[in-house]
C-alpha cells in the first residue's frame, strides 16, 4: 500500500472544493484534493447555470452572494492569475424578480438595504416598458403544461425587483478549473479518477482517506465538499447523526434554446428573470440563446435519487416541454423545438436550500455540502469560509459553542457561520432553488 502524507485532504474539485482548496493552500497548508471525475469541476459544477443574483431570504446569504459578486468582478485578482491565462468571465447584466407573494420584494429589499446591494423596483408599467419581449401577466400558480388552465387569461400584472449588479458567469467549469490552477500555484496536489473507499480514525479523530487505488491519504483534516456524492462520505466517516438538516441528490434539467427578436436590450444580452410566477427561469447565453431552468414548483415532481450515479446526464423531452413552454409563456416570441437540447446535472440539496458548512462530531472532518443549485456565485467566498472555520476548530475555538464569524474583504460584512450549522433550525426558505 502507498501511503501519502498531507494536512488536509478535500473531497470533490468542483467550484467548492476547489475554492476550498486554494484558500487553504494560500493559508500555508499541505492540501491534497481526490475526485472520481477526470477534472475540476466535471460534476455538478459543469451542469450550473451559473447566476450571480443576490435575493436570499437570509442576511448570510444576501451578504455572502454580494462579497461574491465583488471577487467574479476581479476574478484574476481573486486567483492572483497570470496575464494570458484563459479565466471564466461575469457578464452584468442585471437579475429581474418577478412579483410573486411566495417571496415577496420586502423579503430581499430589507436585506439589501442592510448590507448595501442596489435595486430598483419596477411596477407593471415599467416592467413592460423596460422588458417589451416579456408577457407581465400574472398566471400563479404554476401549473403543468398539460392542465386545462394552463394557458388562461392572466389575473393581473406583474411588478418586478431588479439588481442591476447581478448576471452570470459564462463557464462554470473553467472558473472550477481556474480555482484548481490557482491552488496549484500554491502548492495544492489533485488526484484525478480516484475515489474514497475509506476514511481512517484514531483516537476519536479522522485520520485520512483510503483509494480505490490501494493509495492511504494521512491527513489530520478531511473536508467533504463531495457534492451529490456527500452523503456517502458522510456515511463511511460514520458522521450525520447530529444533523438537523438532511441532504439529499436531486437530479435537475437546463434547457438551451433560441432567444426570440427583441429580448437583449440595446443589442446586448437580455437580463437573468426569475419566474416563480410561473415556475421557471431565464438566463441569457450570448446574445442570440438563452438557458431555461426550473424553480421547483408545487405541481412537478421532483426527481430525488438515492444513487447519484443514476441521474441520467442528457434531458428528457417532457422536463424540456415543460419548462420551455413555461419560458415560452412569459416570453411570447420563444419557439420550443420539438428535440431537446441542454444538460442535466445531480444536486447536492439541503432541506432548506441552505448549505451546510461546518464540522461534524468527528474531529477534524469538516463538510461544505448542501450546495448545489443555489451557491455557485458564492464558491469564491465558500473557500474562505471554510479557511476561518478550519483554522479556528483546529486553533481550540470551540465552534458548536460560539460560532465563528467571517469577516469579508471586499464589502466588510460580517457573515456568522452559525447560519451554515449542521444543527441549525431549518433555514426561512422559500422552498426553492432561490433559497
Amino acid at each position: 500500500m502507498v501511503s501519502v502524507t498531507a494536512e488536509v485532504v478535500i473531497v470533490g474539485a468542483g467550484v467548492v472544493g476547489s475554492s476550498t482548496a486554494l484558500e487553504l493552500a494560500r493559508s500555508g497548508l499541505r492540501v491534497t484534493v481526490v475526485d472520481r471525475l477526470g477534472g475540476a469541476g466535471n460534476g455538478s459544477t459543469s451542469a450550473s447555470s451559473a447566476v450571480v443574483r443576490f435575493t436570499y431570504p437570509t442576511a448570510e446569504g444576501v451578504a455572502a452572494a454580494w462579497e461574491s459578486r465583488h471577487c467574479w468582478e476581479g476574478w484574476r485578482d481573486h486567483l492572483g492569475a497570470p496575464a494570458g491565462e484563459p479565466l471564466a468571465a461575469f457578464t452584468r447584466c442585471g437579475v429581474v424578480m418577478l412579483d410573486v407573494d411566495l417571496a415577496p420584494r420586502s423579503l430581499f429589499t430589507r436585506l439589501f438595504d442592510t448590507v448595501g446591494v442596489p435595486y430598483e423596483e419596477w411596477e407593471a408599467r415599467e416592467l413592460a416598458a423596460r422588458l417589451p419581449a416579456l408577457d407581465t401577466g400574472r398566471y400563479w400558480p404554476p401549473r403543468a403544461v398539460d392542465d386545462e388552465e394552463f394557458f388562461a387569461d392572466a389575473s393581473g400584472r406583474l411588478g418586478a425587483l431588479c439588481t442591476p449588479d447581478g448576471g452570470f458567469v459564462d463557464d462554470p467549469q473553467l472558473a472550477a478549473a481556474n480555482l484548481a490552477a490557482a491552488a496549484q500555484r500554491h502548492g495544492a496536489s489533485f488526484r484525478w479518477n480516484t475515489r474514497v473507499t475509506a476514511v481512517s480514525q484514531a483516537g476519536g479523530r479522522v485520520s485520512g482517506v483510503r483509494l480505490d487505488d490501494g493509495t492511504a491519504l494521512s491527513a489530520p483534516v478531511v473536508v467533504n465538499a463531495a457534492g451529490p456524492w456527500s452523503g456517502r462520505l458522510n456515511r463511511l466517516a460514520g458522521v450525520g447523526g447530529d444533523f438537523t438538516i438532511g441532504l439529499r441528490p436531486l437530479r435537475q434539467e437546463v434547457h438551451h434554446v433560441a432567444a426570440p427578436p427583441g429580448y437583449g436590450v440595446g443589442g446586448g444580452a437580455g437580463p437573468v428573470v426569475a419566474d416563480m410566477d410561473l415556475g421557471t427561469y431565464i438566463r441569457p447565453e450570448g446574445r442570440e440563446f438563452l438557458l431555461v431552468g426550473g424553480t421547483e414548483p408545487e405541481c412537478d415532481p421532483l426527481e430525488w435519487l438515492d444513487d447519484p450515479d443514476a441521474g441520467s446526464p442528457a434531458p428528457t423531452a417532457s422536463r424540456f416541454r415543460t419548462q420551455v413552454t413555461r419560458a415560452a409563456r412569459r416570453l411570447p416570441g420563444l419557439r420550443v423545438p420539438g428535440r431537446p437540447r441542454g444538460v442535466a446535472g445531480v444536486y447536492d440539496v439541503a432541506d432548506d436550500w441552505t448549505p451546510v458548512y461546518d464540522r461534524t462530531d468527528l474531529d477534524g472532518f469538516y463538510v461544505a455540502i448542501g450546495t448545489s443549485g443555489n451557491q455557485f456565485k458564492n464558491a469564491p467566498l465558500v473557500g474562505r469560509l471554510m479557511s476561518t472555520l478550519i483554522h479556528g476548530v483546529e486553533g481550540g475555538h470551540d465552534h458548536d459553542e460560539r460560532p465563528l464569524v467571517h469577516v469579508c474583504e471586499h464589502t466588510g460584512q460580517s457573515i456568522g457561520l452559525a447560519a451554515f450549522s449542521r444543527r441549525r433550525r431549518p433555514s426561512t426558505s422559500t422552498g426553492t432553488v432561490l433559497g
